[in-house]
């Protein structure tokens, strides 16, 4: 930072991750504006929305943009008019970045759905970096005790996890179907159990399914394997359109899928007599509020909630990527800054 130069990863060819979509390269030193806190990375979390940018699945909104969007990190500055924090601070920075705070989404408190909202790693640089931005009011402050790679997973995989579990309309003691079990589903997973769910793991990976049963997991099978009883509500975290319908025909009358992805590939047809009829119903999810995480957050510190991690330096995030792409690992990838 001597010369006001640092390292970060950006997307210089949306494309295939081993194809070098992403290259590591120096940048400025990101300036806080007045509303913002500059934050040094100290870990950052691997999320499949990374992934999607650095592919192209997600349209390029910022040219060689730098991808992350759960960071841990400390305050190493802040713009004039940002008040209440100080410098060595413990943040986090998630995915949503900035609304507008006055269209009628944001007035209603669904500041998720608001049309001029921004996105960490998307519309701005973010943590695959030496250092990032954030506006002070999207800042997460972090519990002490947990270990940055413990925390960075829960800020968006975890939080986004929250929300979709929320949107699944799980009655109390109720049965949950989890298709797919990365770094999403399995802190979903956790607070599920913890509220008294019956929860039922539907993914390809072996070591996936023997995560789901070693957390308390009633059953896990293969991803187009039925669940051994009906299903009241259900979460798709696979980014697969094809598994709609799978998930749908596994729910019982009046169920909920709940589609927690930013991105899914396109869904087969449905057919009504067995897939929708009998009120099942199908919800997105969009993003997250910061009420969901700061709930999130509270709960996940009751509950003891942890997620199961695979820590890479920060200079090897094309292999964390390629490796959550293939399916290497269960849980999550943290990227640890090894740049500085």
């Amino acid at each position: 930072m001597a010369d006001g130069t640092m390292r970060a990863w950006s997307v210089v060819r949306p494309g295939p991750v081993e194809e070098g979509s992403l290259r590591l390269v120096g940048k400025p030193v990101p300036v806080p504006a007045d509303d913002e806190l500059l934050v040094r990375v100290r870990a950052c979390g691997v999320c499949r929305t990374d992934l999607h940018v650095a592919e192209g699945d997600l349209p390029a909104r910022r040219a060689g943009v730098t991808p992350g969007h759960e960071v841990v990190g400390e305050v190493a500055g802040a713009g004039a008019a940002v008040r209440g924090f100080a410098v060595g601070d413990r943040v986090g920075v998630a995915w949503l970045r900035s609304t507008d705070g006055s269209c009628a989404y944001c007035a209603r408190g669904a500041e998720n759905l608001c049309p001029r909202s921004r996105y960490t790693g998307w519309d701005t640089d973010g943590g695959y970096a030496e250092y990032t931005t954030v506006p002070a009011a999207f800042a997460y402050r972090l519990p002490d005790g947990v270990p940055d790679v413990a925390l960075a997973p829960l800020l968006c995989a975890g939080i986004i996890g929250h929300r979709a579990l929320r949107r699944a309309g799980l009655p109390p003691g109720g049965r949950l179907g989890l298709y797919g079990f990365g770094g999403s589903a399995h802190l979903c997973a956790q607070v599920a159990l913890a509220e008294g769910a019956t929860v039922h793991v539907m993914t390809r990976g072996a070591a996936a399914r023997r995560l789901a049963l070693e957390l308390g997991a009633a059953s896990a099978q293969d991803t187009y394997a039925g669940p051994p009883e009906p299903l009241d509500s259900a979460i798709l975290f696979a980014p697969v359109g094809e598994l709609v319908p799978v998930a749908l025909r596994a729910l019982d009358r009046g169920g909920v899928l709940a589609i927690a992805g930013v991105h899914l590939t396109d869904t087969p047809p449905l057919h009504y007599e067995t897939e929708l009829f009998y009120e099942k119903q199908v919800r997105s999810v969009a993003s997250n509020t910061r009420a969901d995480g700061r709930e999130f957050l509270t709960l996940a510190a009751r509950y003891g909630v942890r997620a199961t991690t695979h820590p890479y330096p920060l200079s090897r995030a094309v292999e964390a990527l390629a490796d959550l792409e293939a399916g290497r690992f269960d849980g999550a990838a943290v990227l640890v800054n090894d740049l500085s």
